[in-house]
């Protein structure tokens, strides 16, 4: 029989018991969704964390991390080199409740919808992509809106 899902073993750690109950599934879908479409070179079993904190920690990850004294809404730490062999420890990726709770208001979407394109953009940056320049957000928002179409939620980047 062929095998029906990818050898990734995901662990959804909650930090804040303030978080909605049951994003646990959401985010493995929305991974192994990302999985499907950006077709990376999977090369055995993998680990993935995601980490469901507030925005008291996630400001202290980004000050510490990246040297930014402000709370952001997903951050992702790659263990694996950019578009390298899925294999491994592939790094951790954290979100911030209340910045995710005021960005969905503030975009007038969903909150499980808003937490679905940042699980995935957070997933393909451990991949490699980014969005640093014009191109490259380019490629990375035209992935994000496929994958994110396959699991119901609209276009992020539609004005």
């Amino acid at each position: 029989m062929a095998e029906t899902t990818s050898p990734i073993e995901i662990a959804v750690i909650v930090n804040d018991e303030a978080w909605p109950e049951n994003l646990e599934a959401r985010a493995e879908e929305a991974v192994r969704a990302a999985l499907a479409l950006a077709k990376p070179k999977v090369k055995g079993a993998a680990e993935l964390s995601i980490l469901l904190t507030n925005d008291e920690e996630q400001h202290e990850l980004n000050r510490q991390w990246r040297g930014k004294d402000s709370s952001t809404n997903v951050l992702s730490f790659p263990q694996i080199e950019p578009f390298g062999p899925v294999v491994g420890i592939l790094g951790d990726i954290t979100l911030a409740r209340e910045t995710l709770i005021r960005e969905a208001e503030e975009q007038g979407v969903s909150f499980e919808a808003h937490f679905t394109h940042l699980v995935v953009h957070g997933f393909l940056h451990i991949l490699g992509y980014d969005h640093l320049t014009d191109e490259e957000a380019a490629e990375m928002e035209g992935l994000e809106t496929r994958i994110l179409a396959t699991l119901g939620v609209e276009d992020p980047y539609a004005d």
